[in-house]
């Protein structure tokens, strides 16, 4: 199983949250750095996947709605796809 931890503090921006998740979930160059593109490779995973949240509290400030768009996509595809499961660090969601 695969276990990735997801810092909010580093998702300054939207760009800077896609590059940071690119690099952490290693995905490919063609990955598309936007919500449906994290839909359709997170929906698709193939491989047991944890995924931890940390300082939820500093990525919601740093990117308000999109910061609460791109965690309920996490969960969803978590909903949609057996293989991942969606923890928080601080007991958050």
């Amino acid at each position: 199983m695969k276990i990735i931890v997801l810092d909010g503090r580093c998702m300054t921006s939207k760009e800077e949250a896609h590059k940071y998740m690119k690099e952490k979930f290693e995905l490919p160059e063609y990955y598309g750095e936007n919500l449906d593109a994290l839909w359709d490779v997170m929906s698709t995973y193939s491989e047991p996947l944890t995924v931890i949240i940390e300082n939820e509290k500093e990525l919601y400030e740093k990117l308000a709605l999109y910061g609460e768009k791109l965690l309920e996509v996490l969960h969803d595809a978590s909903y949609e796809n057996e293989n991942i499961s969606i923890y928080y660090a601080s007991g958050g969601q």
